[in-house]
């Protein structure tokens, strides 16, 4: 009699599931770029990304074995960037890349001239931006500029473009549940000359014209 169990790890449709708890934001964030250095787990998660919902259906679009691809889809649901939809197709777990940007920013060195002007600086943006969100702009117009400036060598690479589309997507990660709108936040980078503007392309100039300290 042949054992027809629905368990059997034959079954290319089955969802590939993982007991083991995700990791820490800090910890996975530490672990991503191993995670993305086998090539398997590249094509595995860009055919998820692409709508393929099952093992099989991945293995046919990242032209790999359904043994290769059920071990890559495991090891990027532990990791919590692969999960289940509601219904039970694969999907890529996009909160979890919010998550991870998120605590990418609140962990990043703080930039700046060492000593105590540094340090202060310090102390301001801790107290506007928690877990890598704006949580309200300083009312004093000094406070503001440090806040904003963080913001800006946080989010933008000096010298690349980028499409208003894309500036705005960046902002709204800021602005997640804190009080400011990305709209507000763009407008007071462009004031400062954290951003320039022209033709609907911002870049981020190598040294703000008015960047300001505390």
């Amino acid at each position: 009699m042949v054992n027809d169990r629905p368990d059997r790890p034959d079954r290319p449709d089955r969802p590939v599931t993982s007991e083991a708890p995700v990791p820490s934001a800090r910890d996975a964030l530490a672990a991503l770029p191993g995670l993305f250095a086998e090539e398997g787990r590249v094509r595995a998660f860009a055919a998820v990304a692409l709508g393929a919902g099952s093992a099989a259906r991945v293995a046919a679009a990242a032209g790999l074995s359904v043994q290769d691809a059920t071990a890559a889809l495991r090891r990027l649901r532990e990791q919590g960037v692969v999960t289940s939809g509601d219904d039970g197709e694969l999907v890529v777990a996009h909160d979890r890349f919010r998550e991870l940007a998120r605590e990418a920013r609140s962990t990043a060195p703080a930039t700046g001239d060492p000593g105590a002007e540094d340090d202060r600086a310090g102390m301001i943006v801790r107290t506007f931006v928690k877990d890598g969100r704006l949580v309200r702009l300083p009312a004093r117009w000094t406070r503001k500029k440090v806040v904003l400036r963080h913001i800006a060598e946080r989010t933008f690479v000096p010298g690349a473009e980028y499409p208003e589309r894309t500036v705005d997507e960046k902002l709204r990660a800021w602005c997640d549940e804190g009080d400011v709108d990305h709209v507000t936040l763009r407008r007071h980078l462009v004031d400062l000359g954290h951003l320039r503007r022209s033709g609907g392309t911002y870049w981020r100039p190598a040294r703000s014209d008015r960047a300001g300290t505390a």
